[in-house]
């Protein structure tokens, strides 16, 4: 049983409230949730399946679009199921372990994710500034090692913090998480203990990852522009730029949602908590719906294999 007193215990599970002040629309709001997990799923299944049986995709840029829709795929199911659980069943129980264990995927392959970002643009940055030793410095080692760092980064950097809320803050006043997942500041915001380092280390995570990964990016951008200006026509300059559309949407895609629910937890003390958790599911479900339908849509050699594939199967139907 849990236990919904407001004294400080040690508890063996905690109760997800899913989306609060809306529980009576959960059914309702199954449907477009559900649906905005189908489609990232298929969306992310769809790119890995084409770029595994496309061998002319087989170069950086499309293995780090792999990267990114693998990990896109575990933070939409790091979430959905048990949001749905709670939308269609009240499944709204999550044991202490579990619910850490949530937290960690969560925040580490956003991590991981903001790397992925990072050496994309430091791919792109390769290819049109320095586009003759792109193949010398970007080779498919080279590649699974920047794919590697990140996974490394988002480990270290992510997982001090279950560890610290179960070593230092064993205590609970609370077993009711207003959250639809174990948010690392809602899990926290539940303590009995002196939290004050674990907000630290959490804003310090955040200012490590969001703003100095963003500042690298744009940095690498900067160069690329200036190179992009040093060509000769207007036409090669569209061109080149045309490269780097989509990875520039997909960087906007994925930082935007995140810094908005970062800020209106930190400082939207005036906004209403259904409005919040919908934005802090929105930022873990709009990269990976968005991330396959650009690089489909914006990407020439993906969507001319997607167009191969659907007339295929349009003539054996």
């Amino acid at each position: 049983m849990l236990n919904f007193h407001n004294v400080c215990s040690v508890p063996s599970s905690f109760w997800l409230t899913g989306i609060p002040g809306l529980e009576s629309l959960h059914i309702w709001l199954s449907i477009p949730f559900g649906s905005m997990y189908l489609v990232a799923v298929v969306g992310n299944v769809t790119i890995l399946a084409v770029v595994r049986v496309e061998r002319s995709l087989h170069q950086p840029m499309y293995f780090f679009l792999c990267m990114l829709a693998a990990i896109d795929l575990v933070l939409s199911t790091s979430t959905m199921p048990k949001l749905l659980g709670i939308f269609w069943f009240g499944a709204g129980d999550i044991g202490l372990d579990a619910c850490l264990g949530q937290m960690f995927f969560i925040h580490c392959f956003a991590t991981v994710e903001s790397g992925i970002f990072l050496a994309m643009a430091f791919d792109r940055y390769v290819a049109i500034c320095n586009p003759l030793r792109h193949s010398m410095v970007l080779t498919n080692a080279a590649v699974g090692r920047l794919g590697l760092v990140s996974l490394l980064r988002g480990v270290l950097y992510i997982g001090p913090l279950p560890l610290m809320i179960r070593l230092r803050l064993p205590l609970y006043k609370a077993h009711v998480i207003s959250h639809s997942y174990c948010e690392h500041m809602a899990v926290v915001a539940l303590t009995c203990g002196d939290s004050r380092v674990n907000n630290i280390y959490g804003l310090s995570i955040g200012f490590l990852v969001l703003i100095l990964d963003s500042v690298a990016i744009a940095a690498s951008y900067v160069m690329i522009f200036r190179a992009v200006m040093g060509l000769a026509t207007p036409e090669a300059r569209l061109k080149t730029l045309g490269t780097c559309g989509s990875h520039i949407c997909a960087i906007l895609i994925f930082y935007v949602p995140i810094a908005v629910s970062s800020l209106i937890h930190r400082f939207g003390r005036c906004v209403p908590p259904p409005v919040h958790t919908l934005l802090a599911n929105f930022y873990l479900l709009i990269p990976p719906i968005l991330n396959p339908i650009v690089y489909a849509v914006r990407t020439k050699p993906i969507r001319e294999r997607l167009l191969q594939i659907l007339r295929i199967e349009r003539k054996i139907s």
